[in-house]
């Protein structure tokens, strides 16, 4: 089967440990064979786009209980709602690789890499949250980066300002943060996320860098240029605003430019 298609069966599965050994099945494949660019999208192949566990109950981000790290429920509570982010993360990757006719093999490549390094992050943390005794679908869950897939599918130029480089990107920020508050609390099973979560960081950099290569190019390619064409896409697909503290060091370490680190230091000082 053609990568892409793969990828959208993957897409389409809704068993969490399925979805995940279809991605790295599909990735792990891809790896050693050609990846034809031929158009391959057909009216109405978005059915059963994403495959998604009944469980957990998906609610608006408004509506999520905020529990303190300081209780072991508390701490469940956030390594699930991680480990949710990690499940759209595979979603989201299966998506790009599949949605897009008209990409460089390159661009296939990659995602399905991040679609793999994702798999990956949501095995540990599923497996870390069961061994604290609770399970992937235990705690609700809520659906921002999945609405935003939805808004940019007819647009790869705005799926890539606005999902890896803006949301994605912000787990560069919140994670530090994170894990200072799990170094407070001091316990194995605290310590063990904390770890975790330094290869979540390591690899989410090279996930977001890779957002901005592609949002680059395909800004290079219609002609537009980069730092003013964001701004616009934020407005038009009611983007979420940035908020500081900024990870401005792992930004640029994930190909944000020069002057977009300025305007976010400067803003984080307004």
């Amino acid at each position: 089967m053609h990568p892409r298609l793969s990828a959208l069966a993957a897409l389409r599965l809704t068993n969490p440990e399925q979805k995940v050994a279809a991605t790295r099945a599909t990735a792990a494949l891809a790896a050693t064979n050609s990846i034809a660019t031929d158009p391959l999208r057909v009216v109405g192949d978005d059915v059963g786009v994403p495959g998604r566990p009944e469980r957990p109950l998906r609610v608006a981000a408004t509506a999520v209980q905020k529990r303190s790290p300081f209780t072991p429920e508390g701490r469940a509570a956030l390594i699930h709602s991680i480990c949710h982010i990690e499940f759209n993360a595979i979603n989201l990757a299966l998506d790009a690789v599949w949605r897009y006719d008209g990409m460089p093999e390159a661009y296939y490549r990659d995602w399905l890499r991040v679609a793999d390094e994702e798999a990956q992050h949501f095995t540990l943390l599923h497996s870390h949250l069961q061994d604290m005794g609770w399970r992937y679908g235990d705690f609700p869950g809520h659906d921002g980066l999945w609405s935003m897939c939805e808004k940019t599918r007819d647009d790869v130029l705005a799926r890539m300002a606005l999902v890896p480089r803006t949301l994605e990107a912000r787990g560069l920020d919140a994670t530090p943060l994170i894990q200072a508050k799990l170094k407070r609390v001091n316990t194995p099973d605290a310590l063990r996320a904390v770890e975790i979560l330094d290869i979540i960081l390591r690899d989410e950099v090279g996930h977001v860098a890779i957002g901005n290569r592609w949002y680059r190019w395909l800004c290079e390619r219609a002609g537009r240029d980069p730092e003013a064409t964001y701004p616009e896409l934020v407005a038009r697909y009611e983007a979420p605003r940035l908020k500081p503290p900024f990870n401005l060091e792992a930004r640029g370490r994930a190909g944000f430019s020069a002057e977009e680190l300025r305007a976010l230091s400067a803003g984080s000082k307004d």
